[in-house]
């Protein structure tokens, strides 16, 4: 039994054996055969079918463009957001540029008369939704602490005191003398943060708010007293007409102005007390989006838009809730005198946008010279710049 283990145990590694160890001519047979092919790799001939062309960039460069120019706009949104000490002015020209930008493509891509409680239905109701996801996405309170509630139901409700009452007075009066009457907003803002809250205001800022509003006058000089004999005319072959409905629709308007400058003034103290803008533009939707469509359908006859006039509403909404993103973001860090005054860069937008798309009409003194007052009152603010407290 020994023997037969033995036996065993001799055959297994004489195989082993066999195995592991190879003889040094078929080394040298598998050096001779593998060394011809290794030589040809190394030195591959070129023609036009194996030579490589630039047809495209890899993939890693593609993304590498995109990376960088996103990256570049994300840190120009956040410089402007935050990481300057003009960012309060420079959130203020942007929201006064998108609601420019909003008027031109109203004014040229506006297909279908949709009356203005159902625009101001649709509107608020995507600022709602946006305002809420933006919300939700950064993980923020909806409505901070009871102090800021009571701030925030009276922006919302002064506020759309103010719409409402803006778009009767649009309705009831010619356009020119309604936008004049909405654009003293900026001027009754600055004294009711007086009144309210005590801001400063310096003779500079009085100033430049003088000097924008008299160029809103100068601007819109021609166009007010065209209106003005066009509604006196209606008024004279109109027998049952009377004064009265006019000096309400005026005096609305003056009311319009009184509250939105008290909701500026509401936006800054819920922006600076929930250190949130976001919330008090929510705030306002939630109040206003089933408000004023249940107005749409009490006060006006419901249009149903066809699909260019949903696409353009739908865009008009982004944009007023970015508009109103930056206007919140600007009265939190800006005191509202300087704020507001910056506001006024819409309507010399607009001016030299009528100018530029009338070509064939001449520009009319007035308007040169209120473009001229509007811009000088922007760059002396800028120039200036913020205080040296609100710079925290």
């Amino acid at each position: 039994m020994a023997s037969a283990e033995s036996n065993h145990v001799d055959h297994v590694v004489e195989l082993m054996e066999r195995d592991l160890s190879p003889s040094s001519s078929d080394a040298e047979a598998v050096s001779e055969q593998t060394t011809p092919l290794l030589i040809q790799a190394e030195a591959p001939k070129i023609n036009i079918f194996t030579a490589s062309y630039p047809r495209r960039k890899p993939r890693d460069e593609v993304t590498r463009s995109l990376e960088s120019e996103t990256s570049s706009i994300t840190q120009f949104i956040l410089w402007v957001w935050c990481g300057s000490r003009y960012s309060g002015l420079l959130c203020m020209t942007l929201s006064s540029t998108i609601y420019f930008l909003m008027e031109v493509l109203s004014s040229n891509f506006s297909v279908q008369a949709i009356p203005l409680f159902e625009t101001a239905f649709t509107r608020c109701t995507i600022i709602l939704i946006l305002s809420y996801l933006w919300l939700r996405r950064s993980e923020q309170p909806l409505f901070g602490t009871s102090q800021v509630r009571i701030i925030l139901f009276s922006r919302a409700l002064i506020g759309y005191m103010s719409l409402s009452s803006f778009v009767y007075c649009i309705q009831s009066l010619p356009f020119s003398q309604a936008i004049v009457l909405n654009l003293t907003t900026p001027v009754l803002a600055s004294i009711m943060s007086r009144i309210f809250w005590h801001e400063k205001l310096k003779i500079a800022e009085i100033a430049g708010l003088a000097c924008s509003f008299f160029g809103v006058l100068f601007a819109f000089q021609e166009m007010l007293a065209l209106q003005g004999h066009l509604a006196k005319a209606e008024e004279g072959s109109n027998a049952n007409s009377n004064g009265f409905s006019h000096i309400f629709a005026i005096l609305l308007g003056l009311f319009s102005a009184i509250t939105g400058g008290m909701t500026y003034c509401l936006i800054r103290a819920g922006a600076k007390a929930s250190n949130e803008p976001l919330i008090t533009i929510f705030s306002f939707g939630l109040l206003a989006s089933p408000v004023t469509g249940i107005c749409t359908f009490i006060f006006e006859d419901f249009v149903l838009p066809g699909f260019q006039s949903i696409l353009l509403m739908l865009v008009l909404g982004v944009l007023a809730f970015f508009a109103e993103v930056m206007l919140a973001r600007g009265l939190q860090l800006e005191r509202t005198c300087k704020a507001a005054n910056v506001l006024y860069l819409e309507a010399a937008l607009s001016q030299v946008w009528r100018i530029l798309a009338l070509s064939n009409v001449a520009a009319s003194f007035g308007q040169l010279v209120g473009c001229f007052l509007i811009v000088l009152s922007f760059c002396c603010t800028m120039y200036i710049g913020p205080d040296r407290e609100d710079m925290g």
